[in-house]
């Protein structure tokens, strides 16, 4: 079984799948709903027997390769592969899109047009954690926005509209960027190729690599998001749908991340060099700035939106860190995010549904009504707010450590760094247990409860949240069953990050003799 094709299969069968829905006998969406969550379940089923049975948590390198000729003449291949960096991401994808399936049972707003790009979301999202070809990269990453974009300007809200198109221009514009970083990379030098091993063998001179990697910042801190591209988010997050939430929050912002890891940190690790201590200032802001504004919201969306953002920060400041523990908290950072960020935006959708508001305002003692959703609110936000035992807890505290004792930054600029990204850890509880307050505790709005039926969470709302707090408690009592799968990974792009600066390169003997050796296949190919 390790030369059958898992990856390619879990891309392309939701898609196929997808196919379809629109020959399915279906008036009230009931038949196409239950449909396209078992397409989901069996997909799911798949990522994570193929996981089970093909991936090697010692392995640092590619696993689960296939290689298939496309275009032989400029080498476009359809190549996909998973490693330490990709794996856990995958495997989130496929739990986060499966559950969003399920979230989206209310819809009954052209249902079949709504699941059949639900669909095409999953296997897009999978093939960008996964396939190993730039040009195809850029293909899969462009073609993921499109069902965002229809989903957001078709069951958003009031200014819909206006929010999907500035997620289109924001994300879009940016693609451009890796457009032109994969074409300068393919034709650099005396072959022309878009396979990413190759791409990374490649010695490129210094200048063009800061040229390639600010390029490249732009575009993924668009996606991350990074401070100040990162304002098309609250807008989108405002107008979507509970469903839409959890893949935005969930899935979308760890393209980011990932492609970071991928493109910038690995394949162009001297440009990384100069530019770690802008990740960290960056980081920072995010950390701060997003925790100010949040706290300032008055909608509960933007509240939780800009909440996103600041824990994203961390992300940049584990992966600028030079450190091998603040690396796998960068890792842990994404996923812990993706669980939490989906469960709070979905009891967002599942609080408007109840009070059809969302300004807090209006709010006010609806737990006395809501006792499940009392329950589940405070869970998801003690996870948000780092409650040791959960698994933002152990992401953020990763991080700090690993910064904390990097030996690549002066003892004064750390001090800096953590003090202020510490007021980002003190705010979180802040806005978050006051957030809390005013939705659930106090008196009632006499006019909301008059006017609106606050019934208690139904059984498929708390079986979401109950799948997410799973591993969010898992993952924060046992870490290990998340790191172990990245570990081998983590440590060789470290020991890469380092060996392009010559002072921590002295103190790191074990730097492997290829440069590239983390991104080397070490699984049999599939296909020629």
């Amino acid at each position: 079984m390790e030369h059958f094709p898992w990856l390619t299969i879990t891309i392309l069968f939701p898609v196929i799948a997808a196919l379809f829905i629109p020959i399915i006998p279906d008036k009230d969406g009931k038949t196409v709903r239950w449909y396209a969550l078992i397409v989901g379940l069996i997909n799911f089923a798949i990522l994570i027997y193929g996981f089970n049975t093909g991936y090697d948590f010692q392995t640092p390198g590619l696993q689960l390769v296939e290689k298939y000729a496309w275009v032989p003449q400029i080498d476009l291949n359809w190549s996909v592969g998973a490693d330490g960096l990709s794996m856990p991401l995958i495997i989130l994808t496929g739990f986060i899109t499966t559950l969003a399936t399920l979230a989206a049972w209310p819809v009954t707003l052209k249902p079949k047009l709504f699941y059949f790009l639900m669909l095409l979301m999953y296997g897009g999202q999978i093939a960008v954690f996964a396939v190993q070809d730039m040009l195809l990269f850029f293909l899969v990453w462009e073609l993921e926005l499109v069902p965002v974009y229809l989903i957001l300007s078709i069951w958003g809200g009031k200014k819909r509209l206006y929010a999907a198109t500035k997620f289109i221009l924001y994300t879009a514009g940016g693609s451009l960027f890796i457009l032109v970083g994969a074409l300068a990379m393919a034709f650099f030098g005396d072959t022309v190729t878009f396979d990413m091993q190759a791409i990374a063998s490649k010695h490129y001179p210094l200048n063009l690599q800061l040229l390639l990697y600010g390029g490249f910042l732009i575009a993924y801190g668009v996606k991350l998001p990074i401070f100040p591209l990162h304002t098309w988010l609250p807008d989108a997050h405002g107008e979507a749908t509970a469903p839409a939430h959890m893949l935005l929050a969930g899935i979308l912002l760890k393209m980011g991340g990932y492609a970071l890891l991928r493109m910038n940190v690995g394949m162009l690790p001297d440009a990384h060099a100069t530019f770690a201590p802008i990740l960290v200032i960056l980081g920072v802001v995010n950390i701060v700035y997003a925790a100010f504004t949040s706290f300032a919201q008055r909608n509960l969306k933007r509240k939780i939106a800009y909440s996103s953002i600041s824990h994203m920060g961390f992300v940049l400041i584990g992966m600028a860190s030079f450190t091998d523990i603040g690396m796998s908290g960068a890792m842990l950072q994404m996923v812990s995010h993706g669980l939490i960020g989906a469960s709070l935006f979905f009891l967002v959708g599942c609080t408007y549904d109840r009070t059809h508001t969302l300004m807090l305002d209006e709010m006010g003692g609806v737990g006395v009504k809501m006792k499940k959703v009392f329950a589940m609110w405070t869970a998801c936000s003690m996870a948000s707010l780092a409650l040791p035992g959960m698994s933002g807890f152990v992401a953020e505290l990763m991080v700090f450590i690993g910064f904390a004792t990097s030996d690549a930054y002066n003892p004064t600029f750390k001090v800096i760094v953590i003090l202020l990204a510490a007021i980002g850890v003190v705010l979180t509880p802040i806005y978050l247990l006051s957030m809390l307050r005013e939705i659930l505790y106090g008196p009632e709005n006499k006019e909301l409860v008059k006017n609106e039926k606050l019934v208690d969470a139904e059984p498929r709302e708390v079986f979401i949240i109950a799948c997410l707090l799973v591993p969010i408690i898992g993952i924060g009592l046992y870490p290990k069953i998340l790191t172990q799968v990245y570990d081998s990974t983590t440590t060789q792009l470290t020991a890469l990050m380092r060996h392009s600066v010559p002072t921590l390169a002295q103190k790191t003997p074990e730097v492997k003799p290829s440069r590239w050796k983390f991104l080397s296949v070490t699984a049999p190919k599939i296909g020629n």
